[in-house]
């Protein structure tokens, strides 16, 4: 459901009292959902930067520009800053241009890693106020991960914290049809063994548990990494993972060539797959999950993404019609703990100014985060939220897998070079599930990084 009206009055008095005229979402202290006294508490210690300006730059646009401005428009309520967000078609490019030019926003949003360190070390951005990585580690669920991601050598090299993280993506979901389930008799499996377990008695009843497609058109591939990262999380160290990102352990380490035998256990699997093995390459990821929805069902299960319901059909609702659970970790594990796989976008200063610093002491306050929760597609670690104000319960329930997870990494895929993430790695996976031996198709993706030295 999404909530939102007008503010009237509220705005009025809002006015009044100096700060910047705009449309607000939800009225201040109208619902109980929303942490409104963070709200009045930052404005009171920030609203009396009148007339300052500040300029965003990142890559939202469409819808999530939209719903971004609809969270800054609080900020500048409660400061008066004349705040203005932008992007560009070309966003990633255009960040790098604007920063050596000496004409760069006063904040960046960026969404790589990265491209994060790149700026950091070429000295273009400034360290975020003293004591922000510490208050990131005690208030969001796997803080010190999300440390690590905003931390980076500067120009002087030394290193230093650059990139506070504000909305999160969440991969690690397994998404199923309720009613599909209660009608066979099946629940919903704690431990990876019972998901194997769950996945042959499927067979065994006569269905196929999984949907999966791996095409992409031109980036046809890219939903396999997704499973060799989470199986990567749930078979080695977090140490490990990021060992394997930078490539100081190599693609055909056992250690990753083992990974990929165990995505391989799904989708190399012929009473597995729907269309069988053979259709996994060819089925575009957008329609893989359709299956689903399918009388009778042509699959049980489908490994995807938070925003994968964007492909559902359009009459289905979540939380009824449709519904995820935890991609589960291996029994004989434990001390892996609960590890999840996303990204995110991370906000730097890129032009310091009492307006920049202001913005993000904003995004420590919950309703910075609640505004676009109340609405759609936003995810956030910070566990000083109120779950309420997310839009709906499928919402809230990845919310909660975020605030709990005991291990944060980014998509591998997207920290490596460019045509080994975005390349090799991809064709790889393709040539394995085409029947090529784990061994032999991690050795090529490693002889292609070979070839970048």
């Amino acid at each position: 459901m999404k909530l939102s009206f007008w503010m009237g009055t509220a705005l009025a008095a809002l006015v009044a009292t100096g700060a910047v005229a705009q449309e607000l979402k939800f009225e201040p202290g109208k619902d109980a959902k929303f942490n409104w006294k963070s709200f009045e508490d930052f404005k009171a210690a920030h609203g009396d930067l009148k007339g300052q300006s500040l300029t965003l730059f990142g890559p939202w646009r469409g819808e999530d520009e939209v719903l971004f401005n609809s969270v800054l428009a609080y900020f500048n309520a409660a400061t008066g800053i004349n705040g203005k967000y932008s992007s560009s078609e070309n966003y990633e490019q255009q960040i790098v241009i604007d920063t050596q030019a000496g004409s760069p926003p006063n904040i960046a949003i960026i969404p790589q890693p990265g491209l994060l360190a790149d700026l950091a070390t070429k000295g273009f951005l400034t360290p975020l106020a003293q004591g922000t990585d510490e208050w990131v580690k005690t208030n969001y669920g796997s803080g010190e991960d999300w440390i690590k991601y905003g931390t980076y050598k500067g120009k002087d090299g030394k290193e230093a914290y650059f990139g506070f993280p504000f909305k999160v993506d969440l991969k690690s979901l397994v998404w199923y049809v309720p009613e599909n389930f209660e009608e066979a008799g099946y629940e919903v499996p704690e431990t990876m063994e019972d998901l194997i377990k769950l996945s042959d008695q499927i067979v065994e009843d006569g269905g196929v548990p999984w949907c999966i497609g791996l095409g992409s058109g031109g980036a046809t591939g890219w939903p396999a990494t997704d499973w060799v990262e989470d199986m990567m999380l749930r078979t080695q160290s977090p140490e490990t993972y990021d060992k394997w990102v930078s490539n100081e352990i190599k693609f055909d380490d056992q250690a990753v060539v083992g990974a990929i035998e165990e995505f391989g256990k799904f989708a190399k699997n012929d009473k597995y797959v729907s269309g069988g093995a053979a259709a996994v390459s060819s089925t575009d990821f957008r329609d893989s999950p359709k299956g689903l929805f399918d009388i009778p069902p042509k699959c049980y299960l489908h490994h995807q993404a938070s925003f994968v319901p964007s492909f559902f059909p359009p009459d289905k609702e979540l939380g009824v019609d449709a519904d995820f659970f935890y991609l589960p970790t291996y029994a004989s594990k434990p001390e892996l703990g609960k590890p999840v796989l996303g990204a995110g976008t991370m906000f730097s200063i890129t032009k310091d100014s009492p307006a920049a610093q202001a913005f993000i002491e904003f995004l420590k306050t919950p309703i910075a985060h609640e505004v676009w929760m109340a609405q759609a597609s936003f995810l956030t670690p910070f566990k000083g939220v109120k779950p309420d104000a997310y839009a709906n319960d499928v919402l809230r329930k990845q919310g909660e897998l975020l605030t709990t997870a005991t291990t944060f990494r980014f998509d591998a895929s997207d920290m490596m070079p460019g045509k080994i993430g975005a390349g090799a790695f991809w064709t790889g996976m393709i040539d394995y599930v085409g029947g090529k031996d784990a061994k032999t198709a991690a050795g090529d993706i490693q002889k292609a990084w070979d070839g970048l030295k």
